[in-house]
């Protein structure tokens, strides 16, 4: 097949322990699913939940052990950490209810939705979508992937992340207020969910700004760490 360009490389993460990368079709993100966080963005808590994606090259994989680099982007005075766990698609379904969600998992991951809030903030107040202050280059950093049969029991893993140093975000994923499971199921209710597939399942409270030189690091339960270093806008 010819191209009237060189089509872009495949976005893809690699996976712990194995030569293969986890080629990305979809970033799937869940809005507000932490009830403490939630309420932090001046809600109650118990909405019903909600999804934006963001794109398959937003990604910037993070070898275990190494800091990667997330250039500071335009526009924006007021970009935000938000941790969260990643959940890989390795078979995809429509209609998947929550008891059997786990078949259509490979495994799990560190991940970091960057947040253009400001942008994000003036977007809700005109009713309009969110893609300019969540769907933009380097928004999705994210660990590799460690094959479910791997990873124990990452509903009761803790979450947390340290910005220089210090704690900004610490939690538990036990707190989602929708589960894996269940947001499985309502994805697939509304889009054929594919392998390749990343679902970002929310962040819990603490978000803030981070700075032009800050070092984030942040880690999920028996996922290792994340750490990436904010560069100046490219």
């Amino acid at each position: 097949m010819s191209y009237v360009f060189e089509p872009a490389a495949q976005a893809a993460v690699p996976v712990q322990g194995r030569a293969e990368q986890f080629p990305v079709h979809r970033i799937y993100c869940v809005g507000r699913n932490y009830v403490e966080h939630a309420q932090e963005m001046g809600f109650t808590g118990r909405e019903p939940p909600f999804f934006f994606l963001k794109p398959a090259d937003a990604v910037v994989p993070v070898a275990q052990g190494d800091t990667g680099s997330v250039a500071y982007p335009s526009l924006t005075r007021n970009l935000h950490h938000e941790i969260e766990l990643v959940v890989a698609i390795g078979t995809g379904g429509r209609n998947i209810k929550a008891a059997d969600a786990q078949k259509h998992i490979f495994g799990y991951a560190v991940g970091l939705d960057m947040t253009r809030r400001d942008l994000q903030g003036e977007m809700k107040k005109q009713g309009r979508p969110w893609c300019i202050g969540k769907a933009f280059e380097q928004s999705a950093p994210i660990g590799p992937i460690v094959p479910a049969a791997d990873a124990g029991d990452v509903t009761q893993a803790e979450i947390w992340l340290q910005v220089n140093g210090e704690d900004r975000q610490r939690s538990n994923v036990s707190k989602l207020i929708w589960n894996i499971g269940e947001t499985i199921e309502h994805l697939s209710a509304a889009w054929d969910l594919q392998p390749g597939d990343l679902i970002f399942t929310g962040t819990p409270e603490g978000v803030a700004a981070v700075n032009v030189g800050d070092t984030l690091m942040g880690s999920v339960g028996g996922l290792g760490t994340l750490s990436v270093k904010i560069a100046p806008a490219e």
